[in-house]
């Protein structure tokens, strides 16, 4: 049961992942990408803890939901890391041209 719930979690961050990628090829904004992502966690600990309540049929299983949930923050974190470090090196470029 516990490996289930492993695998959920990982499919969760998978499909979160490739639905940010494909905001990010619709909107060209790495910032919408996380926003999507940092949405998808709202929805995807919803919907975990709602299994977790159905399979394990425990009050208690929906903090498998936020668990979930928790996972997703934290991706969506690094995503927006990552477009802040990429929007200061697209500066620090831009700056670079200017300057020589």
């Amino acid at each position: 049961m516990n490996s289930f719930f492993l695998i959920l979690i990982g499919f969760f961050i998978v499909i979160a992942n490739i639905i940010g990628f494909i905001s990010y090829k619709k909107k060209k904004n790495l910032y919408f990408a996380a926003f999507t992502i940092l949405l998808l966690a709202v929805s995807f600990a919803g919907i975990g803890g709602a299994l977790a309540l159905f399979i394990i049929r425990d009050a208690f299983a929906i903090f498998y939901g936020m668990q979930v949930g928790y996972y997703l923050i934290i991706n969506s974190v690094i995503v927006f890391l990552i477009a802040i470090l990429a929007t200061v090196i697209k500066k620090y470029r831009a700056t670079e041209k200017c300057n020589s």
